[in-house]
């Protein structure tokens, strides 16, 4: 079986990263965390970008792509820390008006949580009862519900998608960090504490990487995504310790600083503890492996 990108899948990851980085920088982060709301004219831009639209036919508008490029997308959506219902929207488009456009913006139950239910247009699987929660990360605003999940199996493929994306953030920043702080006249990542830090950090990143692309590409029927499986509760399992534990050790690369409400480190670590929570959590993923061994 062929892993490797294809020249068409990379351009669109490229292209993606691009127009994040220029529509979605750290002022725009900062901003978001100041005043958590979706900003409506960037989710149209997203939807006029294909975001939503990703899977969808052609025939019915969308883009006609699979799986695979939706998380190589989210991935990089993670990497911004993008906030909003993303997942839900994309799962919605064809199915709720105006959610393939971003014109519509659409939440979605877990069975437990809802996120942005306060800001999205539609929801889908029940909300019932819902009451706000204080969720720990600013950008994630959070109510508690009970019912049915809604799409599991994709949803939490895409989430997992999002953890990778901050888990090779975290990665990338620790190392420009250790490049640039000197101690004793000589920059941090000379020593070997740190070395080893960053290295268990990129395995870990590259580790949920492969589980992330293979489940992508196994999960995907012809009908679209099969129950949940092996597969994607590894993948997600992966890409949820990644993020978490990669958080962590940036900050501790970062020392000190990486503590304070200056840094974007700990929005990473904050939205991974979110996002471990969601659709598929540890103790799920390892009961779904264990039944299969």
């Amino acid at each position: 079986m062929e892993f490797r990108l294809t020249e068409d899948q990379l351009a669109l990851r490229t292209g993606f990263r691009a127009l994040l980085d220029g529509r979605f920088g750290r002022d725009e982060l900062r901003a978001a965390v100041e005043r958590p709301v979706i900003d409506r004219a960037l989710w149209r831009e997203l939807g006029d970008a294909g975001l939503f639209s990703l899977r969808l036919p052609e025939a019915d508008g969308g883009v006609g792509l699979g799986l695979p490029e939706a998380v190589l997308v989210f991935e990089e959506a993670g990497r911004a820390l993008l906030p909003g219902p993303l997942v839900a929207t994309h799962l919605a488009a064809g199915t709720v008006p105006g959610a393939d456009t971003g014109r519509t913006v659409v939440a979605a139950s877990d069975g437990a949580l809802v996120e942005w239910l306060a800001e999205a247009d539609e929801v889908v699987g029940e909300a019932g009862d819902a009451r706000p929660v204080r969720s720990v990360d600013p950008l994630t605003p959070l109510h508690r519900v009970s019912g049915e999940r809604a799409d599991r199996p994709a949803a939490a493929l895409l989430t997992a998608a999002l953890q990778l994306g901050s888990a090779a953030r975290t990665t990338e920043l620790a190392v420009q960090y250790a490049k640039e702080r000197e101690q004793f006249g000589r920059p941090i990542g000379a020593f070997q504490a740190v070395k080893h830090l960053c290295a268990r950090m990129l395995v870990r990143t590259e580790l949920a990487r492969v589980a992330v692309y293979a489940a992508a590409v196994t999960a995907e029927g012809g009908d679209g995504v099969r129950a949940p499986d092996t597969d994607v509760a590894g993948a997600k399992l992966l890409a949820d310790d990644a993020a978490v534990r990669n958080a962590r050790d940036c900050i501790q690369v970062h020392g000190g600083m990486g503590f304070t409400w200056e840094s974007d480190v700990h929005l990473h670590l904050k939205r991974a503890w979110v996002r471990a929570g969601q659709w598929i959590t540890e103790a799920e993923a390892e009961e779904l492996i264990a039944a299969a061994l």
